[in-house]
């Protein structure tokens, strides 16, 4: 992509009425903009970015042997009158209203919908286990939509529904869904603690995703000895429960939530299935939820410097920024043959042709922060001087050597 034509703008200043370190950088280098609080457009870069994330979710979900739907985001009121939420938590946190005279919401969560579909193909034992997901867009009546991608109104969802005959086949599918999650953070570029957190109305516990940052929202307590984590929302004392020494008090942000179930859904609506002696029994639910836009928010808010965004490889909208400086032809011609080499090997490049100083240009890189940049200049011959954006190294590489290193990254 050359740069010259890329939709969306860099901007020296922050947003006025922005106050998260994600959506500041992310709306300066032009990955968001937003629309209303907790409403934001990604423009290119930023779908870029969310596109990645989802990929390495739907990998990881289509690796456990879930199978991938989609639902919709305009719900009836009907099943929501069925399992009790329509009116609380529905009311608190739902966007109601009406249509030709009918009661609508939109969803900030799928249970409802889901169980009943589920329950058209599941009549016995043979049918199960079950596992579906959907990616979607959510919406919630957030209060305090004040933190960018990490707390919006409409925001970016995955969720993963199982379904069982036992406890214990719960109980083997969350431990498999655990791990997938820690790999899905992994490649994300974040280390996200296993943190145990309240099970509200359908377990003792739950399992949080936790990422430890100074500007994070939620606080955990950790014990890196035991790694052991807990949400302080169900701390009784600061002494680790293991071992009994005494944890530490982090900050954190939260990526990612799983729970059991149970049969909560299932005997809302009346779900059962026929074991092999042909008696009725409730189907055993899980749910686990990731957002790849919170996710995205969380990368920027512990990936960053003073000059601006540092993306992880794994999910940056370009692997190399191609910088040409000046406006000598040969140095155009020389940077122009880097870009469709690279292009042609399968490297994602974004190129900086525009008509700007240098200075400019590395301002904009460093904001923007793809992993690699690369500078075409009457200084730098045939090669392109490279630096990673981590790095305060740089150093001549030929086209050669470009095409083996940022292929293989």
């Amino acid at each position: 992509m050359r740069q010259s034509l890329l939709f969306g703008k860099t901007k020296k200043e922050a947003p006025k009425d922005e106050v998260s370190i994600n959506a500041t950088l992310l709306a300066r280098a032009g990955f968001i903009d937003k629309v209303s609080a907790g409403i934001y457009t990604y423009l290119p870069l930023g779908l870029r970015v969310i596109d990645r994330i989802q990929n390495i979710i739907r990998k990881e979900m289509n690796n456990l042997g879930a199978q991938e739907l989609r639902m919709p985001a305009l719900h009836p009121h009907d099943p929501w009158k069925k399992t009790g939420r329509w009116s609380k938590p529905g009311t608190e946190v739902m966007f109601q209203f009406k249509g030709h005279g009918r009661s609508y919401g939109l969803g900030w969560t799928h249970e409802e919908i889901i169980t009943p579909l589920v329950q058209q193909f599941v009549h016995s034992y043979k049918d199960l286990p079950v596992a579906v997901y959907q990616i979607q867009d959510k919406f919630r009546n957030e209060p305090r939509a004040k933190s960018g991608l990490l707390r919006g109104r409409e925001f970016s969802m995955k969720d993963l529904y199982s379904f069982h005959t036992t406890e214990e086949d719960l109980e083997r599918f969350y431990e498999k869904a655990m791990l997938a999650y820690s790999l899905i953070f992994e490649q994300c570029g974040l280390a996200a603690h296993v943190t145990e957190a309240s099970g509200g109305a359908f377990s003792k516990y739950s399992h949080e995703y936790q990422v430890a940052t100074p500007y994070g929202e939620d606080t955990i307590f950790a014990c890196e000895d035991c790694n052991h984590y807990q949400n302080k929302e169900i701390v009784e004392q600061p002494a680790c429960l293991t071992c009994g020494k005494k944890r530490e008090e982090l900050k954190a942000i939260e990526v990612g939530n799983i729970f059991k179930l149970g049969t909560r859904f299932s005997d809302a609506f009346k779900f059962t299935y026929l074991t092999a002696e042909g008696t009725p029994a409730p189907v055993i639910m899980g749910c686990y939820g990731i957002g790849p836009s919170r996710v995205m928010g969380a990368i920027v808010e512990v990936h960053h410097d003073d000059r601006g965004i540092i993306w992880p490889t794994t999910v940056a909208p370009y692997r190399a920024h191609l910088l040409s400086l000046g406006s000598d032809s040969a140095v155009q011609a020389r940077a122009e043959e880097w870009y469709h080499e690279l292009e042609k090997m399968g490297v994602a490049v974004l190129w900086d042709d525009r008509e700007l100083s240098a200075g400019e240009k590395f301002a904009d890189a460093d904001l923007i922060g793809i992993p690699y940049r690369l500078v075409i200049s009457k200084k730098t011959g045939e090669g392109a001087e490279i630096k990673e954006r981590s790095s305060s190294e740089t150093r001549i590489i030929t086209m050669q050597e470009g095409r083996k290193l940022l292929t293989h990254v």
